[in-house]
């Protein structure tokens, strides 16, 4: 593919992606900037644990032409550093907040105990800290950390505070993956963004916004615009992470070349999967490997969705549908000329026990609501965030931080029945550990969606089952969360509190 055209392609601005009044990036003299890689943070190992030194910061950033951005990051101006753990680690976390306003960071996927999960209860004033320490008690895989403080977590990831998280183990390390971080291991923090005029983000936190979660019209990956990444060898694994607050994507490659998916939310499959395309909604991790020995160039990008499966093609959410129905770049990728040969990974990557319903204690049945006619006004929640006057619910409950509901007994396995009664697509994401689907709308998953999961898409009208073990941390009262992931639906009502004992 010649460079004129590469360049021409990698143009998100002709793809038409939003509405009209949003199109200032799109005006952007685009040129491919080399991707940025977090720097990884491996921990100092002192008296048995693995410490980490972590400081929420405020930032300034280049990532426009003549422009700087004001942003907030972990250790730097964007983002964070990806830490690096092993299974059975004993970890020990200092967090310094530096903002002007208070923060939390939760580990997103990790199976730790609730008063170390970071959620909304665990929050962190202005010059204070945090310790939490927990040993890490998972196979590996992609996980991540981000804000969750009541009312503004989205606001607070959209400006910088998210980082990767990979976890390793024994079996990891015996399967012959592409493992070299930052060479053929890659992270893909994949983030649409606005911008004012000025270089600022443009985060407005209310209308639509809020009824969609917000949509962006510029892609950043690891904080790069328009990226390039140059591999050295012929397979590469990228772990692609949708940090977006509410987009959701279809990776796929311009030449239509097949890639194998090895790992989701929760770590490896038992088998790759060989695929086309993959779609991931807000908060979804994947490890994909990628075969690049003919060294052609090639973009990643995200296909159209399916026309139904994130808003419904009716009323106003039928008309949001422009979102998402275009075809845009994400990662241009060009090969180096001489490519150093890569080991073909083993064919079975993990061992893997799928639950059996019958191994239920009980069933849940939460539904999931919008409700239209609330209004569009911004307002005090019950639990202190800046709710649309509850129009986004959990079992006609908007998010109340005074109220526990749900209480499962520690070492229950439990059916979650998620349904969908509004017309757009949320991921529905549980805290304390990972699930397995059981069925949508009484099908079987498909195989990419066979492994532990701790976020699902539940599209709109649609019925998703799960089954979780709750296996231990009993703590009759602090409560980890379960919420749509969209972090404005999340941040305006739509979460619940849940305790294990």
């Amino acid at each position: 593919m010649k460079r004129r055209q590469l360049l021409k392609n990698f143009s998100i601005g002709s793809a038409g992606l939003l509405l009209p009044e949003f199109v200032f990036s799109q005006g952007i003299e685009k040129s491919l900037n080399e991707l940025k890689i977090p720097q990884l943070l491996p921990g100092v190992r002192k008296d048995r644990q693995l410490h980490y030194n972590l400081a929420a910061q405020s930032g300034v950033s280049k990532f426009l032409p003549d422009l700087t951005t004001p942003t907030i990051g972990i250790n730097g101006d964007f983002l964070g550093p990806t830490l690096h753990f092993k299974n059975g680690d004993d970890i020990a976390m200092h967090i310094q907040n530096n903002l002007n306003e208070e923060t939390t960071l939760h580990w997103h996927g990790l199976h730790v105990p609730a008063k170390a999960d970071g959620g909304p209860a665990q929050v962190i004033g202005v010059g204070k800290s945090w310790d939490p320490s927990f040993k890490v008690m998972q196979k590996a895989g992609t996980f991540w950390y981000h804000s969750h403080l009541l009312g503004k977590t989205g606001e607070q990831v959209y400006r910088g505070l998210a980082g990767l998280i990979i976890i390793e183990d024994d079996e990891s390390a015996a399967i012959q993956l592409p493992s070299e971080y930052g060479v053929d291991d890659i992270p893909l923090i994949v983030q649409d963004r606005r911008f004012n005029q000025d270089g600022s983000f443009r985060y407005a936190g209310m209308g639509m916004d809020i009824m969609s979660g917000l949509f962006g019209d510029t892609i950043l990956v690891n904080g790069t615009l328009s990226p390039v990444f140059t591999p050295t060898t012929s397979k590469v694994r990228f772990r692609l992470l949708n940090a977006s607050n509410a987009r959701t994507y279809s990776f796929a490659f311009d030449d239509g070349r097949k890639f194998q998916f090895v790992a989701s939310d929760g770590g490896l499959l038992p088998k790759s999967v060989e695929l086309q395309s993959l779609e991931l909604a807000p908060a979804e991790r994947a490890e994909i490997v990628v075969d690049f020995s003919d060294g052609k160039a090639v973009n990643l990008i995200s296909l159209p969705m399916a026309p139904g499966s994130q808003f419904a093609p009716r009323g106003m959410m039928g008309n949001m549908r422009a979102m998402n129905n275009q075809a845009f770049n994400i990662l241009a990728l060009q090969p180096q000329s001489n490519l150093e040969a890569s080991q073909s990974p083993a064919t079975n990557l993990t061992s893997f026990k799928r639950m059996q319903e019958s191994e239920a204690n009980r069933t849940r049945q939460l539904t999931l609501s919008m409700s239209m006619g609330m209004g569009m006004r911004g307002g005090r929640g019950r639990g202190g965030g800046n709710m649309m006057s509850g129009m986004f619910q959990i079992n006609g409950e908007a998010m109340d931080m005074n109220v526990i509901n749900q209480r499962v007994s520690v070492g229950d396995t439990e059916i979650w029945e998620i349904t969908n009664d509004s017309m757009m697509m949320h991921p529905f994401h549980i805290h304390h550990g990972q699930f397995q689907i059981l069925d949508r709308d009484g099908r079987p998953p498909a195989p990419q969606e066979m492994g532990f999961k701790d976020t699902v898409k539940v599209g709109p009208g649609q019925t998703v089952r799960f089954i979780m073990k709750f296996e231990d941390f009993s703590d009759a009262e602090t409560a980890y969360m379960y919420h749509c992931h969209i972090l404005e639906h999340e941040d305006n009502g739509m979460m619940g509190q849940f305790t294990v004992s």
